[in-house]
């Protein structure tokens, strides 16, 4: 999907934007993760190369460090600014759809990325990776390797849509199997409170045979927990996002963690460019785009791993 958005600047360059102005705001979360941390370098990017290929068009990047911060942001930005697309990484869907529907409502052109509104006809533009395929291929293999029996623990992410269709697409092959999920909680996408988290599964169950993290930013804080309480009874402690530490694991053949699942924090440049290509290239840019989440392993880790990458 970048290699196809950034494609379009290609032809882009050599096209007249439209004569007005154009004003494309970006709302995305701080970088209060390592995940968010890729988002916002991948937009600050995305920004200066857009402004450069348009000088017409001015991006206008905005973070916010709680899903109330980014309302506040959006109605400052609305009232302070005649919006011709918003692209938007919601904190949280439910709390961000009614300020977006606000905001379309102006006749804004609205690109929703990654985790979805509560509400979908708000959208205009849709770019995310496959959550369900994220849970769903974590599980079958899980499966494969447990035998489809065994006593499992699942940590999730914050309340959006993308954590909904992770752990659907989790559970849904899971229920299929033997596997039993003993516990499943949420821990925020975040390493400090997957580390506690994981600590008082360790306290509450005797025997773990796996651990799903949802994400790798949590995985981290879960291996930590496993290594310090000395648990040699998990013998998968997995995660996804395609994180480079956890990718290097990967391509290491780590016996603990041996696949992964991309995806990318890129997907919101992704964004950025089709969002400015629906105003300057005369392509118009509607409908919903899935990255596909193929598992990572060791044999295609190297087709993942990004070493300059800030994730």
């Amino acid at each position: 999907m970048l290699a196809c958005a950034a494609a379009l600047m290609v032809p882009l360059g050599a096209v007249h934007a439209q004569d007005r102005d154009i004003t494309i705001a970006v709302s995305i979360p701080a970088a209060t993760h390592g995940w968010t941390g890729g988002v916002v370098y991948h937009a600050e990017q995305a920004k200066a190369e857009v402004e450069a290929a348009f000088p017409n068009v001015e991006v206008v990047l905005s973070t916010a460090s709680s899903a109330s911060a980014q309302v506040s942001a959006l109605e400052d930005l609305s009232a302070t600014r005649d919006l011709d697309a918003l692209v938007i990484l919601p904190f949280t869907s439910e709390e961000l759809t009614g300020p977006v529907e606000q905001v379309k409502a102006n006749g804004t052109f609205i690109t929703v990325v990654d985790r979805g509104l509560a509400d979908p006809e708000i959208q205009d533009l849709y770019v995310a990776g496959d959550n369900i395929a994220v849970g769903a291929n974590t599980a079958r293999w899980l499966s494969e390797q447990l035998g489809g029996e065994g006593d499992i623990v699942v940590l999730r992410g914050i309340p959006t849509v993308i954590d909904d269709e992770r752990i659907q697409g989790f559970t849904e092959v899971i229920e299929q199997t033997n596997i039993n999920i003993m516990d499943i909680q949420y821990a925020n996408w975040n390493q400090d409170q997957a580390f506690t988290l994981m600590q008082d599964y360790l306290a509450k169950y005797p025997h773990i045979d796996a651990v799903w993290a949802n994400d790798d930013d949590m995985l981290l804080g879960v291996i930590e927990a496993v290594d310090q309480a000395g648990r040699e009874d998990i013998r998968f402690a997995l995660g996804g996002n395609g994180m480079r530490q956890v990718v290097e694991m990967v391509m290491e053949g780590n016996e603990r963690t041996p696949i992964s699942t991309p995806y990318p924090p890129s997907m919101i440049k992704s964004a950025i460019y089709m969002t400015a290509a629906q105003f300057s290239a005369q392509a118009p840019m509607r409908g919903s785009f899935l990255l596909d989440a193929p598992l990572i392993t060791p044999q295609n880790a190297d087709q993942f791993y990004y070493p300059d990458s800030p994730f």
